[in-house]
């Protein structure tokens, strides 16, 4: 069995101390579990606040944190995203760290957000691969956001034989939808479908790891992070506040699946 930890924060603007000790409290308090993985969301430590201060192209002062982390806890992280400047470019980033601390995997976001008012691709390169991280306990792809509506992203991460797939994301609706609570549970509803869908799709372990509640700019993320099984079944889900999931979760069951149906294989 692997335990996977998924944390759900409201990361304050621009405010990278306090976001970073909001992290460390959840792996903290459950410090006591075998953490195989821990996730963060997409721009954990700025949340949408990323311009002033973007890091430097190995993750900065933000990602040496969570190297740290990694080794004082023993566990594997993906850390949602920084936003990294190489030259005069930036680029939504995921780290992925082993227990030792080392970087051995980055994935550049590919699919940007500019719908909504949302308005990524004026300051964000888009990136132009997919990526895994070979971890200790498992394969992990990685993937951010946005990038869930394109489910051929995902057919490319299985055809590398992964058992997990992540996704940091700081999904987020407009305030008129986040205030009525109507719209907001078809919102989440939407959300649980989406993301239910990419892992029996793909039979793979699914995991997101949303921000919560306000995002600037009258936007809202409408949390309800998850731990998803390859048959879709959802094994811990967060409601609309801060809080750590976990769960143990079988990778023999993710080759067991496609033992009866590689669905890596067929085109």
């Amino acid at each position: 069995m692997a335990g996977i930890l998924n944390i759900q924060i409201n990361s304050l603007m621009g405010e990278k101390e306090v976001n970073s000790s909001k992290i460390e409290y959840y792996i903290k308090k459950n410090s006591d579990k075998n953490l195989d993985l821990v996730i963060m969301p997409e721009f954990f430590s700025t949340n949408i606040e990323y311009q002033k201060e973007p890091e430097d192209e190995n993750g900065g002062e933000t990602i040496k944190f969570v190297q740290n982390l990694a080794k004082k806890y023993n566990t594997n992280i993906i850390a949602g995203t920084v936003v990294r400047k190489i030259k005069d470019k930036m680029y939504n980033t995921s780290f992925a760290i082993n227990r030792n601390g080392e970087i051995i995997a980055k994935y550049d976001k590919i699919h940007l957000f500019n719908y909504m008012g949302g308005n990524e691709g004026c300051n964000i390169t888009a990136g132009n691969k997919i990526v895994t991280a070979d971890f200790d306990f498992a394969k992990v792809g990685m993937a951010i956001c946005f990038d869930i509506r394109y489910p051929l992203h995902f057919n490319k991460l299985i055809k590398e034989n992964v058992d997990i797939i992540v996704l940091p994301t700081c999904w987020i609706v407009t305030d008129e939808i986040y205030k009525d609570e109507n719209t907001l549970k078809y919102a989440q509803d939407m959300w649980v479908t989406l993301n239910r869908t990419r892992a029996y799709d793909n039979m793979v372990y699914f995991i997101v790891s949303n921000q919560t509640k306000e995002c600037g700019n009258k936007m809202y993320a409408i949390g309800t992070s998850m731990i998803i099984s390859p048959t879709a079944e959802i094994l811990a889900k967060a409601e609309n506040k801060e809080c750590a999931l976990y769960a143990d979760i079988e990778i023999e069951n993710v080759k067991y699946l496609k033992s009866f149906y590689p669905i890596a294989t067929i085109d």
